[in-house]
């Protein structure tokens, strides 16, 4: 069966978002009075979604702070999402190159829905985007994977024909419990040591690698 969908985590793999998560995060923190963490923490803090996120920084004994502290987020970073954030390099070209293969492109992150398509019409407005979807209120973020295999359904595919991209344990763990091919990326937040102990099918460390690799997996299938 050859590959007919690359399915893409966005931070951390396809856009450099850190550092205004960070800036965003802490300023929510300030807001409700709690102390700030370093950036480098965050690389283990995002991922698991905004409301993991804030469980995270402020930690048990100050739970009671948690809404506010979420609202004060998403306000602060519907106005900043843009400061700092980038393609990683190499990344228009993967995502164009896979296009003119008739590769179908999907976003699956677990940042809110509404931010996850406002980024993409930023930075990949020109691509055609097969789905792009976000975490949502009332539905389980990842790892759990209803939202992965609805993202394939919605593309009318199989999981055996997708490819499912990402640079943390979550994103592991979510592609292997649909079903899909899971890629980690060394660029991203997490170290590859996590990405291997989570079921990485295969690791790569640059998008002219991941081109390689997906192509390589499609032209392979396509002889047998």
């Amino acid at each position: 069966m050859t590959i007919a969908a690359a399915i893409f985590d966005l931070d951390g793999t396809l856009l450099d978002t850190l550092t205004d998560l960070c800036n965003s995060a802490n300023h929510a923190l300030k807001a409700v009075g709690r102390p700030t963490h370093e950036r480098e923490a965050y690389r283990t803090l995002v991922g698991q979604g905004v409301d993991n996120l804030f469980i995270d920084a402020l930690g048990p004994e100050h739970q009671h702070l948690h809404s506010p502290a979420v609202a004060a987020f998403h306000a602060h970073y519907a106005d900043h999402r843009f400061d700092t954030t980038a393609p990683y390099p190499g990344i228009w070209r993967l995502l164009t190159t896979l296009q003119d293969k008739q590769i179908q492109l999907g976003v699956l992150s677990n940042k809110p829905h509404l931010a996850t398509v406002d980024v993409i019409d930023r930075y990949f407005s020109d691509l055609n985007w097969a789905v792009v979807r976000g975490h949502k209120p009332g539905t389980a973020p990842k790892p759990v994977p209803t939202s992965a295999r609805e993202v394939i359904q919605q593309m009318g595919l199989a999981a055996e024909q997708c490819v499912y991209v990402g640079d943390t344990k979550v994103d592991m763990l979510t592609g292997k419990a649909a079903g899909m091919f899971t890629v980690g990326v060394s660029w991203g937040f997490r170290s590859v040591k996590e990405l291997k102990d989570n079921g990485a099918d295969a690791i790569v460390d640059s998008a002219e690698a991941l081109i390689n690799l997906i192509l390589g997996i499609h032209s392979d299938a396509s002889k047998n």
